[in-house]
């Protein structure tokens, strides 16, 4: 069962229950983050992507991976920071190795799209997915060993010019692409991409990617 610890909101003393969530490893496993129970949450100022995520490692497969950092929202308005166990660890909540359906993480807020990304994008192979070094014009940039992809969050239909940024800067990194948008493509850029091959994903409120276009078709049926 996923760890549960008892919070309190520093700003209106509110008394919470957090149970922690779990994210389904590349191997399928569902993995947590250990809790601190001893710990004392800390609330969220501002955002910094470093801080964003931790280190953790399937206890079924090994496989280490960066995982969103465990929030508690109170009614309040203040969004607290649950502590975790050890600076990388991981807790596995069913240890059967075989792999089962992929299971996306409902999407509610633009960091939840960001990792749903994280999610296919490591589905397809990449498990050293991090921040992009160069910031896309908009949304937000990923980046593994390989790969770029960028990811749209917003709730306007990608443009032509999101999609040739993404594909001129794969190039000049030597770089695959793909792109991943909420809001879908224009008719356009939907052709831009199948001109220049990348494979465009529709991010559903479920969480889970589909592909739009022939280039994702192929990616999504063969991996990275």
């Amino acid at each position: 069962m996923p760890e549960s610890v008892p919070v309190r909101c520093p700003a209106c003393r509110r008394a919470h229950r957090f149970t922690a969530p779990s994210y389904p490893c590349a191997c399928g496993a569902p993995v947590a983050p250990p809790l601190d129970l001893d710990g004392v949450p800390g609330t969220v100022g501002h955002r910094a992507w470093r801080e964003e995520w931790i280190t953790l490692r399937c206890g079924c497969c090994g496989l280490r991976g960066e995982w969103p950092r465990p929030e508690l929202g109170c009614p309040c308005g203040t969004v607290l920071r649950i502590p975790v166990a050890g600076p990388e660890a991981a807790a596995v909540l069913t240890g059967r190795p075989a792999r089962p359906a992929f299971r996306p993480v409902p999407i509610r807020t633009a960091r939840d799209a960001v990792t749903a990304a994280v999610l296919h994008l490591r589905r397809l192979g990449h498990e050293d997915v991090r921040r992009a070094d160069q910031r896309p014009p908009s949304g937000i940039g990923l980046a593994g060993r390989g790969v770029l992809a960028h990811v749209d969050p917003s709730d306007r239909p990608a443009t032509p010019r999101d999609v040739e940024c993404l594909w001129l800067t794969a190039m000049t990194e030597s770089s695959a692409c793909l792109h991943f948008s909420l809001a879908g493509y224009a008719e356009e850029a939907r052709a831009r991409a199948d001109t220049l091959g990348v494979p465009l994903f529709l991010l559903g409120l479920d969480g889970a990617a589909r592909p739009v276009n022939a280039a994702a078709d192929a990616l999504d049926a063969d991996g990275a």
